[in-house]
Parts: structure tokens; sequence; C-alpha cells
């Protein structure tokens, strides 16, 4: 699926916003893609999905055994990602600040894994995932993402696959663009702002 081909999913859904948006990180935009809206409609999130799936390196799509995605805004991109590469989907959850498997979820020793996220500004979320699971006895062996919002600065230890990359600028709280500046902010995502 080409750039253009996504934005257009994101487009239809509503799910490419303009204004003035305060990012997990706690860095601003002044354009956010909600993966939420656009995973909502179930034949899109599968288009996706299997769109990012076709893009993972074989050596990395071989290995993969079980795909792990973050909570909140992992589950439904990881749940598709499981569906398309034919493996068992979880998620790691934060109930004290810290991501750990839950709910029944368990890896055996050694489990090779995909760690699959919606979103990739800083890479915050996605490292804090996969110590989780390299703690659960998983091993990364690969990280995912519809979008890679890192502007290419983005390491996470671990050969890293997005369906998009969307270098929008970021700018700390205190270092806007005046025309940024003058439009009230809005916290979209489902983690609060570091």
């Amino acid at each position: 699926m080409e750039n253009e081909r996504v934005l257009d999913e994101f487009r239809a859904a509503g799910a490419l916003l303009e204004g003035h948006f305060v990012l997990s990180s706690g860095l601003r935009s002044p354009r956010y893609l909600q993966c939420a809206r656009v995973l909502m409609d179930p034949s899109r999130a599968e288009r996706l999905a299997s769109a990012l799936a076709d893009r993972l390196p074989a050596e990395v799509r071989d290995l993969v055994e079980v795909v792990v995605s973050p909570a909140m805004g992992g589950v439904i991109i990881g749940h598709e990602m499981g569906r398309a590469l034919g493996r068992p989907a979880m998620f790691v959850e934060r109930p004290t600040g810290t991501f750990e498997l839950r709910r029944g979820f368990a890896l055996e020793p050694g489990q090779k894994v995909l760690m699959v996220e919606d979103v990739v500004t800083t890479g915050l979320s996605s490292r804090e995932a996969i110590k989780a699971i390299t703690e659960a006895g998983g091993e990364v062996v690969g990280a995912a993402a519809l979008v890679d919002r890192s502007n290419g600065g983005v390491d996470l230890g671990v050969p890293f696959t997005a369906l998009i990359k969307l270098d929008v600028p970021t700018y700390q709280p205190d270092a806007l663009p005046p025309e940024l500046a003058a439009i009230p902010a809005i916290k979209p995502g489902s983690r609060a702002a570091a």
C-alpha cells in the first residue's frame, strides 16, 4: 500500500487532524493521526494490518510466534496484525504505571515476539513495551507501527517497520511557532502527556 493510499484511509475515516495537539511525549504538533478512528472500521483495520504485515522483512515475519502490543492504542492494530500473520495476539497494559502482561496472557521463555504499536513518535512507549515483553520471557524480534512520526530518529533496538512515515514537525511547549501558539491545544491520545 503506497503512502498516499494509506493517508486516503486516514482521510476517509476523519482521522487526519489539523490543529494544535499535545502528544503523549509532551511535544506539540500541528497534525495528528487518530488511529482509533481509522481502526474503528474492521475492514479498514484489516486492510492496513495486512499491508503492514506484507511490509515486514521476511526474516522478521518468519520468526514471529506471537504479537504483543501496548494498550490502549496498540490493541486493535496488534489484534489485526495477529490475524494477518496467523499468530496469537495479546497486549501489555499499565495498571500501576508500568507495562505488564495481565488477563492470563503469558509468554513462553524465548518466545519470538513482534511488538506492534499504532503510532511511534519518540519510541518511549515502544521501548517500555519491549522491556515488559523481555521481562516476561519473550524475545522481541521486531517492532511495527501503522505510523512512524519520529522523523527517522527512533531506535527501538530491534528492526522497525512502519506502514507510513509521516514527517510532521514537533515542538517543545515553550518553543511553539506563533501560528500554533494561537490555537488552543488538544490532547487526543490515551496516555497522559509527559
